[in-house]
């Protein structure tokens, strides 16, 4: 029998399979990546016992607990926590503070001979474990800023490298107004919990240095801590320039062509175009104030004739013109300004090739 846990690390860092007993409303506020939430007691009986608890004392509370997860709804409930277990035998289960819950779904599974170990403390001694050492991290690990206009590829970059946090694949976002994805945003919570694995297993590897995208202080709506803001703003940087055409045709890539794919598996390959046009149109829309009315509705126009003939031949050559405007005179200098306002000193300075072969170089021994 595998004892009871609060070796936080080394569950974050092993990916050790977790079964949140939480609610389901507890676990959509935050949860920890990977972790699945087959609850004990669900939103609607939880509510019920709350009020039992306010009413009549946590004893009145147990008891309607029991009557509510009896006979069938506890035998679907222990099934599907079987089932989990075959599939995660060396898993550990927790609910908010390890308390009533977790112990009780640990008797019911070990009455039916499964071993069952809690984290002790539960979600709650977790996240606070994740925070702590989320700033730990951010305070002790010698990050590097790739930076560069938008176009340069900074993410396809990122993802190249084992000594990088991709702070916006943990957004689920591009990192502009364009940069909505299908699916949606992780939560806050679940932003930082996700940011701070991320961190710890980066200073597990005790690397030289730690490659960040420059990014301003949201990416969507996840808000990156104040003091990642402040490392961002003055450590050293790896600076990408691309000539224009360049970035027109990666911007194109990456907020047209891919993000279809993205779409068709949302919404199926007739709806697909449908939804990103709206997308894409509403992202314009959002900029407008800042583009100005006569800017924007030019470039609203390109990008419906765009989209318009895409949808009739498959053709994605009218959107390079609405992209070249938009970099040309928009993002290229709001990110130019952004960009003089960083304090780091300039380690190298290149082409995205340039910049890669000098990354590649570094990870040699003697680098």
């Amino acid at each position: 029998m595998r004892n009871d846990t609060d070796d936080f690390l080394s569950l974050f860092l092993n990916g050790t399979p977790l079964l949140d007993v939480r609610a389901p409303v507890e676990f959509a506020k935050g949860a920890f990546t990977g972790a699945a939430n087959i609850a004990l007691i669900n939103d609607d009986e939880r509510h019920q016992i709350g009020i039992c608890y306010k009413q009549h004392g946590q004893q009145a509370a147990i008891d309607l607990g029991n009557e509510l997860v009896s006979g069938t709804e506890r035998e679907q409930r222990m099934q599907a926590w079987q089932q989990w277990w075959q599939a995660n035998p060396n898993g550990y289960l927790y609910c908010f503070r390890g308390g009533l819950r977790s112990q009780t779904t640990q008797a019911w599974l070990r009455e039916a001979g499964i071993d069952a170990p809690l984290v002790t403390g539960g979600y709650k001694a977790m996240r606070r474990f994740l925070l702590d050492e989320m700033e730990a991290c951010i305070a002790a690990l010698p990050f590097e800023i790739l930076c560069g206009r938008t176009g340069c590829a900074k993410t396809r970059v990122i993802e190249s490298q084992t000594n990088a946090v991709d702070l916006e694949g943990l957004a689920h976002h591009r990192g502009s107004s364009f940069g909505r994805r299908p699916g949606g945003q992780p939560t806050q919570i679940d932003f930082d919990n996700a940011l701070a694995i991320a961190m710890l297993k980066q200073r597990a590897q005790s690397p030289a240095r730690v490659l960040l995208e420059d990014e301003s202080k949201l990416i969507g709506r996840c808000h990156l801590p104040f003091s990642l803001q402040d490392k961002i703003s003055t450590c050293p940087r790896i600076i990408i320039n691309e000539t224009l055409e360049s970035r027109v045709q990666v911007t194109l890539e990456d907020y047209v062509v891919g993000p279809l794919e993205e779409y068709r598996q949302h919404f199926g390959e007739k709806q697909a175009l449908h939804y990103l046009g709206e997308e894409l149109l509403a992202a314009m829309d959002r900029i407008r104030r800042r583009l100005g009315g006569l800017r924007h509705q030019q470039l609203r126009q390109q990008l419906s004739e765009a989209l318009a003939v895409q949808a009739i031949s498959g053709d994605t050559g009218l959107h390079e013109d609405w992209i070249r405007t938009l970099l040309s005179d928009y993002y290229d200098p709001m990110y130019d300004y952004m960009l003089s306002r960083r304090e780091g000193d300039i380690v190298f300075e290149g082409s995205r090739n340039e910049v890669m072969a000098f990354l590649e170089e570094r990870q040699t021994p003697d680098a």
